[in-house]
């Protein structure tokens, strides 16, 4: 899974699996990815009927480059087995499990795509939405670590997050920093991806693009979203911007001159950089061109 870290997955699109509609129309929207959802989009006597609508869909196929993802109801709840192996059959690209407390959570996990006969290139993402989690963080990250795993991705679960802390949605999003702070750190010291949580005030544009503004400048990789409105702004905000790109070409350029081999600092048009620098850089340039690539296919 070489290219998981430099997938754009600046928007990522809830779609309630319920909803045959919306799987329909998923196909035309502009997302990076899809989490095709089968848990708390979904009321408890409409589970089965959303299972084998999002299993459908997902064998149908026609979603493009789009990533998909398909969000399963809990290892613990009546239906999670059911929906483990219902979703390694249909094959998409991740599988989303909710509630990953612990490290043994995500063992766990591993263990049922893989009782179910997942491919290898099946992907694991988590949900980190409590307060254990976020007690656990450093735990669950190392799994990453470990031979064969197939976890790459985190998704914050901010509305859980908040009514677990019994906290407020303040617009500066204070009351859980420290949860959002403790896994983004966790992610970034383990190789993992992280996306930030919803926002649910669809009107609100101004709002959502202050905290879509707020979670790129914390460092998170993109943000899921609930209504397709929101992916344009969403997109345009977790994108490097053109000046940006254009200085980390120059930037990789001038680290790979003959001349400069083995220096750790160098002037760029004016700036000092580092060799750090050029590391950023390059995921800069793999990112834009994923982006581009991505743009180009839709």
């Amino acid at each position: 899974m070489a290219d998981i870290a430099a997938r754009p997955r600046r928007s990522v699109l809830y779609m309630p699996g319920s909803n045959a509609r919306a799987l329909e129309k998923a196909r035309g929207l502009p997302a990076d990815a899809l989490i095709l959802d089968m848990e708390d989009a979904v009321a408890p006597d409409a589970k089965e009927e959303a299972r084998a609508q999002v299993c459908a869909a997902v064998k149908q196929g026609g979603y493009g480059k789009r990533e998909i993802a398909i969000r399963v109801n809990g290892l613990d709840t009546p239906w999670g087995a059911d929906d483990i192996k219902a979703a390694v059959a249909a094959g998409p690209d991740a599988i989303l499990v909710p509630k990953i407390n612990s490290a043994d959570d995500v063992e766990r996990a591993e263990e049922a795509l893989s009782d179910a006969g997942a491919k290898s290139n099946i992907q694991l993402w988590c949900m980190i939405e409590t307060p254990l989690a976020t007690l656990n963080i450093q735990s669950i990250a190392q799994k990453a670590r470990e031979p064969g795993s197939r976890m790459s991705v985190w998704v914050m679960g901010t509305n859980d997050i908040a009514k677990e802390l019994r906290a407020a949605h303040t617009p500066d999003r204070l009351p859980m920093m420290t949860s959002l702070g403790l896994a983004l750190v966790a992610a970034r010291a383990y190789g993992l991806v992280i996306l930030d949580g919803v926002y649910n005030d669809i009107k609100n544009e101004e709002g959502f693009v202050a905290v879509c503004e707020q979670g790129r400048d914390m460092g998170f990789d993109g943000k899921t979203l609930i209504h397709p409105s929101q992916v344009g702004p969403c997109n345009t905000i977790f994108s490097p911007d053109p000046e940006t790109v254009a200085f980390a070409r120059k930037t990789i350029e001038a680290f790979e001159l003959p001349e400069n081999k083995g220096k750790g600092v160098l002037k760029v048009d004016g700036r000092m950089v580092e060799i750090l620098h050029a590391e950023i850089a390059r995921r800069t340039v793999a990112i834009a061109d994923a982006i581009a690539e991505l743009e180009k296919a839709s």
